[in-house]
Parts: structure tokens; sequence; C-alpha cells
């Protein structure tokens, strides 16, 4: 049995190309357990480098990327799971080193599935998808270590993209002061949409001021952006606050000095999304099925076909994609 997937290939002249194509059910990775009929996906930065053959990711061609999905099992080798199960999937490097959601069938190992949460449709599912996955663990982490509401602002870098709309969202319904930093005025009145209070200019912290401290500004943070805005952001921390670090997309290098840990004892969180155990995953789904308004989903999603996913591939790259992009796969 055929089906349609987005399938990246590489030429003999080291060109890659992304393109539709026919594949045949015996195609998929043999040593997965679990078939599921995907019927939704999303385009996440990482996506973006996959679909283009970019930062070392996809090692062997041709490969499906999408790194996250949702659907029904249509066969299962697994007893956790059984024909018309309701699934989805994040992390374990699907979409990179396994292939991944951007087909109309998936073959995965079982250990990576998580049961659909109660009270999320599989359409909202991936307009969360690892973004808003990953938003939610960084908000979890933030808590552990005390940010309540009252504390102070928040701060979300990056606010306009998908993990930021949604840790904006997520923030200002748990009764958060949210500060949304975006380069783009025009996504004012969107960011406001999510509960965002005040609108930051990325300018107004894009560059470190020179100074080992600055003003006591931020009750918390979830950091998109790494690279110099962190630098800027660390000093202005108040005291025992704590930066959840979710990506990089404005560089990889950090160039800091201890003081801001020392002094006022801020606690920087890697967050990763990627490895998480089951117990995490399952707690962070339903986090977000009971603090994510889900109103607030229709005004960040935007759907796309598998068609669209070249361009979105390259689009998101250069930061021109809003919210979240669901992938309209079994369409």
């Amino acid at each position: 049995m055929s089906f349609r997937a987005l399938l990246v290939e590489k030429s003999e002249a080291g060109e890659v190309s992304a393109n539709i194509r026919e594949i045949d059910e015996s195609q998929l990775p043999a040593d997965g357990d679990v078939t599921v009929d995907v019927a939704y996906s999303t385009v996440n930065y990482k996506d973006g480098l996959c679909v283009n053959g970019l930062g070392g990711l996809v090692r062997n061609f041709p490969h499906v990327p999408g790194i996250d999905f949702a659907g029904t099992v249509s066969q299962s080798s697994d007893d956790r799971y059984k024909v018309g199960d309701k699934v989805v999937l994040t992390g374990w490097r699907v979409g990179e080193a396994w292939w991944g959601g951007y087909a109309q069938k998936a073959k995965v190992k079982a250990d990576w599935l998580v049961p659909l949460p109660d009270g999320l449709s599989l359409q909202q599912a991936m307009a969360v998808g690892t973004a808003g996955f990953t938003s939610m663990l960084a908000v979890i982490a933030l808590e552990k270590l005390g940010l309540k509401p009252g504390n102070g602002e928040v701060l979300v870098t990056g606010a306009a993209g998908g993990v930021g709309s949604v840790a904006t969202a997520i923030l200002a319904k748990l009764g958060h002061e949210v500060a949304a930093v975006t380069g783009r005025p025009e996504q004012a009145d969107y960011l406001k949409g999510l509960g965002a209070s005040r609108i930051v200019p990325r300018e107004d912290v894009s560059t470190p001021s020179g100074r080992p401290l600055d003003k006591e500004t931020w009750a918390g943070c979830v950091d998109a952006v790494g690279g110099q805005m962190l630098a800027t952001i660390l000093p202005q921390m108040k005291y025992g606050a704590s930066v959840a670090a979710v990506g990089l997309a404005g560089g990889n290098k950090l160039e800091t000095t201890v003081i801001p840990f020392l002094l006022r004892g801020v606690n920087l969180l890697g967050i990763d999304s990627v490895m998480q155990p089951y117990e995490n995953r399952v707690e962070a789904w339903r986090r977000i099925a009971a603090d994510l308004p889900l109103d607030k989903l229709g005004e960040m999603m935007e759907t796309a076909s598998l068609e669209d996913l070249p361009k979105l591939g390259r689009d998101i790259l250069k930061g021109r994609v809003k919210g979240r992009v669901v992938v309209d796969v079994a369409g």
C-alpha cells in the first residue's frame, strides 16, 4: 500500500531537494512496532533545517522529516497500543534520524508515543506540537524553582514564534504578567491577544550593557533566542529568578559572567524536549490540556498542506512564520 510523503533527497552532486512522493508501506523503518495513520504534523525550526538538509541533522537520504505528529494507530505489535488509539509523538530524533511525520503513515517505537490527552483533538495537539510541549516543560521548570503569579514580570523572548506564542498564552492564563519580546512591531496586537501585558522591542534586550549586573527586572524568563539576548537578560534577572533556555535562534554562544549566578542566585535551566521520560511527557501534556487556553490556539494557528512544506521550511529559518503552523497530512 502506498501513501504520500515529503521526501528529502540528495543528488550525487550533493544538492538537497524536497518533493512529494508516493511511498510504499514496506519502505517504513523495519524496527518500529507501531504504525500510525498520521493526521497532522507541524512546522518547527528544526523541521526547516531538515527539509533543507542543513545543520547536519539528517545523515541518511532519502528521508522523511517532521519532528512531531498526531494520528491513529493502524497496526501495533506492542500491548500498550491497539488499533484505533489516538496518539501523539514529539522528540526522540524522529524526523531527523528516523522517518517522521511529513507522511501519511509513520512507523515508530511504542516507547516514543503518548496517548492523546483528554480534552484535546488531534489537530489541537499539533497546534501545540513540539513547540508548545517545550513551552510547558519550561513553565514547569520555572515553577519548580519558585515562580508564582505576583512575583513580577515574566519575559518571553521570540514571543511571536511557536514556542513563544504558547509560553505567552500559558503564563498569562496562569496569572503572570508577561512581557513579550519581538522584533516585529506588527505582531503587538497578536501577542496582546494571547495575553501579553506589554511588548518589549527586540533591540531593548539584544545588546549586553557590559555591566555584570543590571537593574533587577524579570521574575522569570522563557528564552527561545539564546546568544546575545540571553547574555543581556541574565544580569537583569531578579534575585533567585530563573531563565528557562529553550532555543538558540540568536546563536549558540553565550558570552557572560558568573556574577548573576553568584551574587543573585540566578538559575539558567536547560530545557530538553527530545529525550524526556514518558512520565514527564504525560504530565506536560496533562498540564497543556489544563493550562493552555484552547480558544487562543485558533489565534496562533495556521493550516498548511504537504505541498506547502518546502516553502515553509525556508520561511521558518528566516523568521517569517508566526505562531503555529499545523500541517494537514491526511488531507
